[in-house]
């Protein structure tokens, strides 16, 4: 029978995507881990793999049509030995309720004006979470076929170990599980609790009286796009749901720019097309993002984060590092920060900014994260607050390194200083927790040698 192929979740949180780009036509041969397609969500651009084998019978939403919603029909695959055309006609009985839109010609149709609807949209997205068969906090999806089949079967689907791509449960696996009767019996009767509700975004002046308070052409509109509206509304929810504090903290970084050059002037050197190179090159920010690592790491308590139940108390520190991106900003996570050496650090961080930039980086490489560094000293800015961004805790705001008056021995003298404001989330990091995490930051910026041993 056809295999309806449907919008993915790519992450937990995804509701809807532009398919940018198909890498496949109708009549190609697919199977199980080959890239077909582009899409774009709020803050990448991401391959889909197949996760079955067969021949491309239909293409339903062409390249270029934005605001897909998760698990809309978008192509049709033939099974082996079936008939193609009879795929096309046939396909799409089991796909969410949508207007299916006509199939493209050979060369990729225009994406659609702001006017029109995307074609192959469902009335209503489920939250991703269910539609891609994830169990909360389990990181599980699976293709569509799989969750019917699981569904046909009796089979709760978060029991059965995926083998596809990136740990996904294919139809093999479902198969697998009803066979060796390992496949926990799916509920059928308890109630599921409903997903916790979104705080309502505060409400302002309406648009039309906003744009009343000013003459007619002397503006012009910048629609929002996906990452402005994902920036603001999670900012929102964070401002509105987490009762946060701020502590400050003056860190002396003479030392440490010491010790930063000295690094610097014995990196070893290799060989490019450009010609040699030296093989990392320390910034301040390295050291900042380590120190934070290490701090979480020697109180451990503070690096948490919150649920109803219970807080989560992380074994690593991983370490977001706010990038600015055109119109936008990300902070791609550097994993398992208290065990990396500075000159791993420091190349992960320009690897990650330049693929944030490019909009390539993968969904576990920007979500998640026990803590985030927020640096504006390049501008000139000697103190600033960050919102805490969920489900992490803390977040570190750095200032530029400002020559003051500072009491060395009794004496006075000029030393570089650094303010480091930190914002907590008092539901997890009362005062006092987060006043000892904050020291352990200011003596290792102050005392950098420590960083590597």
């Amino acid at each position: 029978m056809p295999i309806n192929i449907t919008m993915p979740a790519l992450s937990p949180t995804m509701e809807e995507g532009n398919l940018s780009k198909w890498l496949v036509k109708e009549g190609d041969k697919v199977k199980s881990g080959d890239v077909i397609a582009e899409i774009e969500t709020d803050k990448a651009t991401m391959e889909v793999e197949a996760v079955d084998e067969g021949t491309v019978a239909k293409i339903v939403v062409p390249a270029g049509t934005e605001a897909v919603k998760v698990n809309a029909l978008i192509a049709i695959l033939a099974g082996e030995g079936e008939d193609v055309s009879a795929a096309a006609a046939g396909g799409g009985a089991s796909a969410p309720k949508a207007e299916a839109a006509p199939a493209p010609k050979a060369e990729a149709a225009p994406a659609p004006k702001a006017s029109e609807p995307a074609p192959a949209q469902a009335p209503a997205a489920a939250p991703a979470s269910a539609q891609s068969g994830t169990g909360i906090g389990n990181g599980l999806f699976s293709s569509p076929l799989a969750r019917r089949l699981a569904k046909e079967a009796g089979i709760d689907i978060s029991a059965v170990t995926g083998s596809g791509p990136h740990g996904r449960v294919v139809k093999a696996d479902v198969e697998k599980a009803v066979a060796s009767g390992t496949g926990k019996a799916a509920p059928t009767t308890a109630p599921q609790a409903a997903p916790a509700a979104a705080p309502a975004m505060a409400k302002g002046p309406s648009d039309d009286a906003v744009l009343k308070l000013f003459a007619e052409g002397s503006y012009e509109l910048l629609p929002h796009d996906g990452m402005r509206k994902t920036i603001a509304a999670r900012l929102t929810e964070s401002t509105q749901t987490v009762p946060s504090y701020t502590v400050s903290m003056d860190c002396e970084i003479d030392a440490l720019l010491k010790l930063r050059a000295e690094i610097n002037a014995s990196a070893p050197v290799k060989k490019t097309e450009k010609g040699d190179v030296p093989a990392f090159k320390l910034s301040v920010n390295d050291f900042i993002i380590k120190a934070m690592a290490l701090a979480l790491r020697d109180v451990p308590m503070a690096n948490a984060s919150w649920t109803s139940t219970a807080r989560v108390l992380h074994k690593h520190s991983d370490v977001g590092v706010a990038v600015s991106i055109p119109d936008g900003l990300i902070t791609p996570i550097v994993r398992k920060a208290e065990e990396k050496a500075l000159s791993v650090i420091s190349n992960e961080v320009k690897d990650l900014a330049r693929r944030a930039r490019d909009k390539k980086l993968k969904p576990e490489e920007y979500q998640g994260g026990t803590t985030s560094v927020s640096n504006l000293g390049m501008f000139g800015v000697s103190s600033f607050t960050s919102i805490v961004n969920l489900p992490q805790a803390s977040i570190v705001s750095i200032g530029a390194g400002v020559e003051k008056p500072v009491v060395r021995n009794g004496k006075i003298e000029v030393g570089t200083v650094m303010t480091a404001t930190f914002a907590f989330d008092h539901r997890v990091i009362d005062g006092a927790l987060g006043a000892e995490l904050a020291s352990a930051f200011k003596r290792y910026i102050e005392n950098p040698m420590a960083m590597l041993v």
